[in-house]
Order: structure tokens, then C-alpha cells, then sequence
């Protein structure tokens, strides 16, 4: 566990247990582990043990309790160990207590301390900086998916349709998995304006922390619509790839189908048929199953059938 004092720049507290260090408000940094076991700090041990756990959060979600705010979040990203980053917090007055199994809080509330290590945080004021750390990088994530789908449609305008499928079905996911997030993450931060009791200045950290979860939702879904667009495109040269196919095998079957009806009208072997004793009957048949490829040829490349 971890503690760190807001009202001096995030810097780092000894034992959570000595008195009168948690006057200036005081950031709790714990696992889940950590957490079950109920850590006590004075005169706060009651209201620690109200933190959901960061391992069993599944949604981003705010919940108004009395006398506390708390919730848990759960990003798309993965930690290094392939573990999915997610926490669980509590926001009392000043008391702020973050779950976290991957380490990722630690790392950011030190970024936070490096940035500007004088000032001084209120328990909103922090968790408002948080969430804007938070998603300081995902713009350019969100970037890199465009780029991929881009370049999917480089392959599709180029004919190369070999595993455009399984590539699109894993970006599709990971695009919906975003747009989940920050529609979970928009409806996290409007609860917080509403039932945070926010003084002026932290209400204008939260709005444009809400103004840009916003852009970035409309960013994903701007990708989600290009995905959409890419797949009809892909659809539709499949579609002319087998009208093609089926082109050939049309010209193929109009050609040979005159040859048919010849080869069946002398196969019916009448002895009446003069051309079955006449010395020049096969090389004439010849000539004219030639004759009447070449016309066929010659009539579709009028009509420009290829």
C-alpha cells in the first residue's frame, strides 16, 4: 500500500498510520489483495473498506453513497503482465482511495507528482486529474486503429482479399470495446458533476474532462462508420469477383453451346443424313464448329462482353 499527501503535491507519506499526517487530505494506492484484508488508517478504516475491488470491476459506473462517492473503471488497455487495467475508487472528503492490481495508478499519481509536485490537490481535483491522464494517450491509439483500417482499404482496393475477415472481426471488437468505454466513462464523469459537490474551478476540470471523453467517443464511432463502410466496400468486390467468374463461365457456355447442338444433331445417326458418307463430312464439321467459335468470339468482343 501506498499513501500519498494531496495538499503536497502527491508526495509521499511514511506509515499510514502516524497521526496527524492526513490533515491536508490523503491518496491510499492498494491492491485488491491488499484490500480484502480491510487496511485500517486512522480514524478512516471504516470508509476504506467501502472501495470495490479493482479484480472484480466489470463496467465504469459512479455511485452516490452517503457521506462517499465510489465506483470502478475498466479500460480496454492491457498491463504489461496481459491483465486488463482497471480500478476500484472511493471519494470522501478528504480521503481518495484507488484499487489497483496492475500497478498503472502508482506509475500515474508519480506523473502527476513529477508534473507539478507543489501543487496542491482536493480530493475532486486529483481524481479529475486522473481521469484526464487517464485517457491523455488514447487519441493516438485511436489513430493507429484508423491507420490499420486504412491500410486494410489499400488491400481491399488492390484485390488482395486473403484474411480481410479475421482481420476486420478483431478490429470491429476492439473499436466496440472502445466506444463502450467512453460511453461508460462520459456517464461516469456527468455523475460526478452532479453529486460531487464541486466547487467552481473542479466543476470546469470535470466539464472539459467530459468535452473531451466525448470527442474521443465520437472519434471511435467515426472509426466504427469507416469499419462499416470498408466492409461493404470489401462486399462489393467480392461481389465483382464473382460477377467476373460467372462472366466467363457465360462466354464459356454461349460458345460451346452451338457445338452441342451439332455434335447432338449428327449423333442421332439417321440414315438418311447425307453428310455421314460424304468423303468431305468431318473436315467440314471441323470448319464449321471453328467457324462458329470465331463468330461467337467476334460478336462478344463487338458488344464488349470482356
Amino acid at each position: 500500500m501506498y499513501q500519498y499527501q494531496l495538499s503536497n503535491g502527491l508526495a509521499p507519506q511514511p506509515a499510514p498510520s502516524q497521526k496527524g499526517e492526513t490533515s491536508g487530505g490523503t491518496l491510499l494506492v492498494l491492491t485488491s489483495e491488499e484490500l480484502a484484508r480491510q487496511p485500517a488508517q486512522e480514524a478512516k478504516g471504516d470508509m476504506v473498506c467501502h472501495t470495490p475491488l479493482a479484480r472484480d470491476a466489470q463496467i465504469c459506473k459512479a455511485e452516490v453513497r452517503r457521506g462517499y462517492l465510489n465506483g470502478t473503471i475498466v479500460t480496454p488497455r492491457q498491463a504489461k503482465s496481459g491483465e486488463t487495467i482497471a480500478f476500484g475508487y472511493l471519494l470522501a472528503p478528504g480521503l481518495v482511495v484507488l484499487c489497483d492490481d496492475t500497478g498503472t495508478a502508482r506509475s500515474m499519481v508519480q506523473r502527476l507528482h513529477k508534473e507539478d509536485p507543489r501543487r496542491s490537490w482536493t480530493p475532486a481535483g486529483f481524481f479529475c486529474g486522473f481521469l484526464a491522464l487517464l485517457v491523455d494517450k488514447d487519441l493516438r491509439h485511436l489513430e493507429l486503429l484508423g491507420d490499420q483500417l486504412s491500410r486494410m482499404e489499400d488491400q481491399v482496393t488492390n484485390g488482395q482479399l486473403e484474411g480481410f475477415n479475421g482481420g476486420m472481426m478483431v478490429l470491429r471488437k476492439e473499436i466496440s470495446r472502445w466506444i463502450k468505454y467512453y460511453t461508460q466513462m462520459d456517464e461516469l464523469v456527468c455523475e460526478l458533476q452532479e453529486n460531487g459537490s464541486l466547487s467552481d474551478p473542479e466543476a470546469q476540470m470535470f466539464h472539459r474532462v467530459e468535452k473531451r471523453m466525448g470527442r474521443l467517443l465520437g472519434e471511435a464511432k467515426a472509426l466504427r462508420e469507416y469499419g462499416l463502410q470498408l466492409r461493404e466496400m470489401f462486399q462489393a468486390e467480392m461481389d465483382l469477383r464473382q460477377n467476373r467468374i460467372m462472366k466467363i463461365l457465360t462466354i464459356v457456355t454461349t460458345i460451346f453451346l452451338p457445338l452441342s447442338l451439332v455434335a447432338g444433331w449428327y449423333g442421332m445417326n439417321f440414315s438418311g443424313m447425307p453428310e455421314l458418307t460424304w468423303k468431305y463430312g468431318y473436315p467440314a464439321v471441323i470448319a464449321a464448329s471453328a467457324l462458329i467459335v470465331l463468330l461467337c468470339l467476334y460478336i462478344m468482343k463487338k458488344k464488349k462482353f470482356w
